[in-house]
């Protein structure tokens, strides 16, 4: 099956990233970290609102008792968007004033995992975090440069990770029960002809959609063999992240970026920093929220 990218917020934004599909209220929420907003999208309406934050923003997942929980560049915060209100959780980092969060996401457990970089991309300065439903916050990973795209299998025994310098999609056994990981490897290799791999989501078959940054693209990917399924072009050339929502799960929600394009590629694609939707021939899996 061929899939066509249809332009649903033409929002233009710097580095657009994190989609969050949140199937109770039918609200896709996304972020722009350069621009410092959580961008609200309703499905229904098909209105988008944002909130500004006052800091750079990675990720924003719900939170199951109400509100979000956020990945900020000075830690993990909640929000009341009603009130606009933040609340500071974790400050991780208060020794790196030169880090932000990026990417993240919730596991089936409830936990909010989300990884960090270097402001200024410097080689191996990030971690991998994780915040459980105590509030709790354990160290994954170091030593990461750009932490990015989370995913665990259909059957919650496989975490995937990307680490996007290295080109690569790692996989790591994951214990549900308390959160551990073990026994990395290397699943996939991305062709730098390819772009970078950026955010990415998994399907009800267990299969890797992946945003490929400098690519143009979103590959599905096979974790098993390493093999490309299926390569589909999206009118923008930084594609940062994707993830499945809609009515049934077979809406694939991407996001952009625009950060560093020049007047001649804004004119070639204008619509570069826009969120894009593709409906697909497979379920995605379902985000979970926060449960702290």
């Amino acid at each position: 099956m061929e899939y066509k990218a249809e332009l649903i917020v033409d929002s233009k934004a710097t580095l657009g990233e994190g989609p969050s599909w949140d199937r109770n209220q039918k609200i896709l929420y996304w972020v722009d970290i350069l621009g410092k907003r959580i961008h609200i999208y309703d499905y229904v309406s098909k209105k988008n609102r944002f909130i500004e934050v006052n800091q750079y923003v990675g990720t924003a997942v719900p939170r199951k008792s109400g509100g979000l929980v956020l990945a900020l560049q000075n830690g993990f915060y909640s929000l009341n968007p009603q009130t606009d209100q933040l609340t500071l959780m974790a400050n991780t980092e208060e020794h790196l004033p030169q880090n932000r969060f990026n990417d993240g996401k919730c596991d089936a457990a409830g936990r909010f995992w989300a990884g960090t970089m270097g402001l200024d991309d410097a080689y191996g300065v990030g971690s991998l975090y994780c915040l459980d439903t105590e509030n709790n916050v354990k160290t994954v990973l170091q030593n990461v440069t750009c932490s990015n795209g989370l995913a665990w299998s259909p059957d919650n025994r496989t975490m995937y990770y990307i680490d996007t310098p290295t080109s690569q999609i790692v996989a790591f056994d994951f214990n549900i029960e308390d959160g551990s990981i073990c026994n990395e490897r290397v699943v996939v290799e991305i062709p730098r002809e390819m772009g970078f791999p950026d955010g990415m989501t998994i399907d009800e078959e267990g299969m890797l959609w992946v945003a490929h940054w400098q690519g143009f693209r979103i590959g599905r990917w096979n974790p098993f063999t390493g093999k490309l399924i299926q390569a589909i072009p999206i009118p923008a050339p930084l594609v940062t992240s994707c993830s499945f929502g809609g009515e049934n799960m077979d809406e694939l929600f991407i996001t952009t970026a625009r950060i560093g394009l020049s007047e001649e590629t804004l004119l070639q694609y204008p619509q570069s920093g826009g969120v894009f939707k593709i409906k697909t021939d497979v379920k995605g899996m379902g985000m979970y929220p926060f449960l702290g």
